[in-house]
């Protein structure tokens, strides 16, 4: 999972910061959030998903990797 902050559309809240602070720290100089990681670790993911949906200016992108399996013919493992 990743993380990234729309410095245009970050008000500087703190809400992020808060909930997450292994993941979000603000700025000194004009208080907005800025992702301390970037690929955000599994075991921080709901905090994280939790400080995204928190934030009043939607400035927060949780990009969720997925992965995909194909099916296998009839008879046959489907391919990882």
């Amino acid at each position: 999972m990743r993380v990234q902050v729309d410095s245009t559309r970050c008000q500087g809240h703190t809400l992020c910061a808060m909930i997450a602070p292994e993941t979000f720290e603000l700025d000194d100089v004009d208080g907005h959030a800025h992702p301390v990681v970037e690929n955000v670790p599994a075991t921080q993911r709901q905090t994280v998903l939790d400080a995204a949906k928190s934030c009043p200016e939607q400035a927060i992108t949780v990009m969720v990797e997925q992965s995909t399996t194909r099916r296998g013919v009839h008879g046959q493992r489907p391919e990882r």
